[in-house]
């Protein structure tokens, strides 16, 4: 069965629980009533209604032996090596799985390691279709922007962070990149959302967040929320990538690149028109909230 009536006569297995969006979604899950597994690379205590299992999805099986429902929020690559190693007969209803927007937008980009990235989350997409067509299970496929809200991202906390340390933040040159930011608390409300909603099968959504603003005026509200005037310094590109070049050797800014910067002033929007018919998917908008400053994330 693909579409859910009773929440208590399913089980919800978690893989990443300990992400950014599993924060938010372990509770909404035991709020509508199901018995959670969570799986963690860690060993972790089991809590209230919550089943704490460490596994390395590399090489682990899933136990299904009741009417399950599957959230993936782990790296999309890992799900359909995972499917293939489930029991023919498992009782897996239902798969909500998440990929990225950057399967399109890093299609083209100067860096090998992101063009690999994009194309690896276009293969794990064409897999798990494929997997779960195969064994008769019932997918949704989210695709979301840049995600925030528990402080375990590398944009905005990554911002944040950066302003805290050397009170500006440097852009190239005007920053006119459209963004839209997509809270993690959103992304988890629409796990729920779709299991109860017949027209969400099957299907993949791109899930932007409620505001669309410049990169530009995404750091000016950071700076606002942080209670700190604004002071944004535009650098050109020889300079930002030699700055980025020692910045580098820090592992708080390892993950930095060219392309990375070149973004800044490229324009990555997606409709979510499709989500809000099909499910009322409805985000906040990302200049009116507390950015996830304010949680506090499940330590891994």
């Amino acid at each position: 069965m693909a579409i859910l009536t009773d929440f208590n006569q399913h089980h919800a297995w978690v893989t990443g629980a300990t992400s950014q969006i599993g924060y938010f979604l372990l509770p909404r899950l035991q709020a509508v009533g199901f018995a959670v597994t969570a799986l963690s690379r860690q060993a972790r205590s089991n809590s209230a209604d919550i089943i704490w299992q460490q596994a390395d999805l590399l090489t682990s099986s899933l136990p299904i032996t009741q009417p399950s429902v599957l959230f993936h929020l782990a790296p999309l690559p890992l799900l359909p090596p995972l499917l293939a190693r489930l029991p023919a007969h498992a009782p897996l209803t239902r798969i909500i799985a998440f990929s990225s927007t950057s399967c399109f937008t890093k299609t083209a980009s100067p860096d090998p390691k992101e063009r690999a990235i994009a194309a690896q989350l276009t293969q794990a997409e064409k897999a798990l279709i494929n997997e779960c067509q195969a064994r008769g299970i019932a997918w949704t496929l989210f695709r979301p922007t840049l995600v925030y809200g528990c402080r375990l991202d590398k944009n905005v906390t990554f911002i944040a962070q950066f302003i805290r340390r050397f009170g500006f933040f440097p852009l190239l040159g005007r920053g006119t990149g459209l963004r839209q930011p997509v809270h993690a608390d959103d992304l988890a409300a629409a796990c729920i959302q779709v299991c109860i909603e017949p027209k969400t099968t099957n299907k993949a959504y791109n899930l932007s967040g409620g505001e669309t603003l410049e990169y530009r005026d995404m750091v000016k509200a950071i700076f606002q929320h942080l209670e700190q005037k604004p002071r944004i310094i535009s650098i050109p590109l020889p300079l930002f990538k030699m700055m980025t070049f020692f910045l580098r050797w820090l592992p708080a800014y390892a993950h930095l690149s060219a392309a990375m910067i070149a973004r800044m002033n490229q324009d990555l929007c997606f409709e979510h028109t499709t989500a809000y018919h099909d499910f009322g998917y409805q985000p906040r908008m990302f200049s009116h909230n507390d950015m996830g400053f304010t949680c506090q994330p499940i330590k891994h």
